[in-house]
């Protein structure tokens, strides 16, 4: 395949690499570049395809890779085209592309580039080439917070993945995706060539590249495994592996190395405040105040971000203050020109930390001191209970009282090596696709987040197979809500529903749909915070009957039109569950739909019905319902956008 652009290229210099566009419409020597770019090669890009009637065709293009973008472009006689670009900070994968077929274009050597919602796949003239795309784009992703735990190694072609055959383009992928173990550690080095426009940036300084990192344990960790690491809370340890994102290899003051989980410790910054007992990053008003409220100390106190991003907030507790001065008060931390930090004027500090220190031996302003850290820092739960342990010894799990039973089996309470509450599924025989579920486990363990119920492990080598996971004191989110019905503020109602949507925010952040998001699959633990579970686990179902769209037990309620009419499953089918969730938690408890029949809902809900707004509800959150259950999945919200709705609500005490 050969275009004007290759042509003129081959004519002006003999080769691909020597000329470039720039933006006046003219073409330039590569030494002209902007010095940031890190490659730039003609390469060839398959079309997107973002709709089903787009054709499929292969174009020669420009590529240009900088530290922030990129960016391909066409050439036209004097001018230069920007034809689209990539923001490197939505970019969830980069890896090269399996394939088995025929390729019709003549670049033979495909890569793929996951961002937002869809793939660009191009193609490289050789294996060299491409190697060098994709390790200098894994480079400058590797910090990125949206990277993907599994992904599609093959091509997604006339409406099917090659890999998996899955239909769904928006399936989740069907392989474990590793940005550290990947092909990225096998490639060959960075050697120059000619065919290549222009080398990488030359090495950063030596003592730069050795500079070890430091970090600090914000919890203890008692290790479980002779490979692990002892953390002790306030200490520093140096990182010497992140070869898995949720377990580091580190080595401690005294010389002694093992592994870590990730969500332990946090890097050693002059600025950085999750150090600190009393700072909680992500908490929003209603939530300070409902902690403050519950630990009902005098002085009791906690530093947030405020709802301006960048500055801070200290909310504080006054429980035997003067007439009118009892309940919670929230002071902005501000700041000067000159970079210091104030409650009172008069008072100004460096940091912070000082500012903390000195308001928790003098009120100065305030309605009393600071005189107890309030935080709602559970240690949060670790992938797996060591490093690459999923299989977990039945012989080391102790079985307690019944905690109820679902579509799987009877799930216990129970002990993990007679010290660790765990919940432990016991899989009826006949009730699952086992083979696939034991595969797809541990990919699930990698799934960690303080809003899903997480799984430790499995017991596969006997049966019945055991799923271990967290335990959650409070049980269903269903019984929960029903059982305390009259007694929940329309505060807390909302927090339930903020827990819930992150939890799933961070399924979609990682592709991976939940398929049977409602209040029964919610659970709640001893501190009342909400978490997402059994995500995912509808695809190993065998009951035909739950299954089915037409089956008894389909949840036809919480299901969508693309759902209930062609089993097409998305994040955006889980954001229309979501809201029925929301429903649900809104009447505390009550049955949507409950005098219709699964037929009678498919029909309302073809017929633009809805269900009605809840009497704890505002307008607001009633509002946010309906963005929910728009009828095309494009015309509702993402998590992440539901998410920052909700933070906004809660922060509105009018809404």
């Amino acid at each position: 395949m050969t275009c004007w652009f290759s042509d003129q290229c081959r004519r002006k210099s003999g080769s691909k690499k020597n000329w470039i566009f720039n933006g006046r419409g003219k073409i330039d020597q590569v030494a002209e570049m902007n010095m940031n770019t890190i490659l730039e090669e003609i390469l060839i890009k398959r079309s997107q395809q973002k709709k089903r009637t787009s054709p499929l065709n292969y174009k020669e293009r420009l590529f240009v890779l900088t530290k922030s973008m990129l960016t391909y472009y066409e050439g036209r006689p004097e001018k230069k085209y920007r034809k689209g670009s990539v923001d490197l900070s939505k970019i969830k994968c980069v890896e090269i592309v399996k394939n088995d077929g025929v390729i019709p274009c003549q670049n033979k050597y495909p890569f793929q580039v996951v961002y937002d919602n869809s793939t660009l796949y191009i193609f490289a003239p050789t294996a060299h080439s491409r190697d060098q795309w994709v390790r200098n784009l894994k480079e400058e992703i590797k910090n990125n917070n949206n990277i993907m735990i599994k992904y599609h190694p093959k091509f997604w072609t006339d409406g099917i993945y090659q890999c998996c055959r899955q239909t769904e383009k928006l399936a989740p992928g069907c392989e474990k995706y590793n940005l550290f173990e990947n092909s990225i550690k096998t490639l060959p080095p960075l050697m120059p060539e000619k065919k290549m426009r222009r080398p990488p940036p030359p090495a950063p300084p030596e003592e730069e590249e050795e500079e070890e990192e430091v970090v600090i344990a914000m919890y203890d960790f008692q290790p479980t495994e002779s490979h692990d690491l002892r953390l002790e809370r306030g200490h520093e340890y140096t990182i010497i592996e992140k070869n898995d994102m949720h377990w580091w290899k580190a080595r401690d003051e005294y010389g002694c190395q093992g592994y870590i989980p990730s969500n332990y410790v946090t890097r050693k910054k002059s600025n950085s405040l999750d150090q600190y007992e009393w700072y909680c990053r992500n908490l929003n008003r209603s939530k300070a105040e409902q902690l403050l409220r519950n630990e009902d100390k005098e002085g009791g106190f906690m530093v947030r971000d405020s709802s301006q991003p960048g500055l801070y907030t200290v909310s504080l507790y006054a429980k035997f203050g003067g007439e009118g001065l009892s309940g919670i008060r929230h002071y902005h931390i501000k700041e000067t020109p000159q970079k210091q930090y104030y409650l009172a004027e008069k008072h100004t500090f460096n940091s912070i930390p000082e500012l903390i220190e000195y308001h928790k031996h003098n009120a100065a302003g305030l309605v009393t001191r600071l005189r107890y850290p309030v935080t709602p820092k559970t240690k949060p739960t670790t992938a797996g209970f060591s490093y690459e342990k999923w299989e977990i010894n039945p012989a080391e799990l102790t079985f307690m009282r019944e905690l109820g039973s679902g579509l799987f089996g009877v799930v216990r309470l129970g002990k993990w090596r007679a010290q660790y509450k765990v919940a432990i599924k016991a899989i009826r025989e006949g009730a699952m696709y086992e083979e696939d579920f034991i595969e797809e486990a541990k990919v699930m363990m990698k799934l960690t987040h303080p809003k899903l119920v997480q799984l430790y492990g499995v017991c596969t080598q006997q049966r019945p197979i055991y799923i271990v996971t967290e335990f959650m004191e409070h049980g269903c989110l269903l019984n929960y809500l029903r059982q305390r019905r009259g007694h929940f503020s329309k505060d807390s109602l909302l927090t339930v529903c903020q827990d819930v949507c992150e939890g799933m925010e961070y399924l979609e952040r990682n592709s991976f749909i939940h398929r049977d998001l409602a209040a029964r699959n919610c659970l709640v633990n001893e501190s009342g915070v909400v978490k997402v579970s059994d995500f995912g686990m509808t695809r190993y179902v065998l009951d035909d009957q739950y299954t089915s769209s037409s089956g008894a037990k389909f949840p036809v309620k919480w299901c969508p039109p693309e759902v209930f009419n062609y089993s097409r499953f998305s994040s955006k089918s889980d954001v229309w569950s979501f809201g029925v969730l929301m429903w649900e938690v809104f009447t505390e408890g009550k049955m949507p739909f409950e005098t219709n029949t699964n037929y009678e809902v498919v029909t309302m809900i073809s017929q633009g019905h809805r269900l009605f707004r809840p009497k704890l509800a505002s307008k607001s959150v009633y509002d946010l319902m309906m963005m929910c259950w728009h009828e095309k999945p494009e015309g509702r919200p993402t998590f992440h956008e539901l998410l920052q709705m909700i933070d906004a609500i809660a922060e509105d005490t009018s809404a």
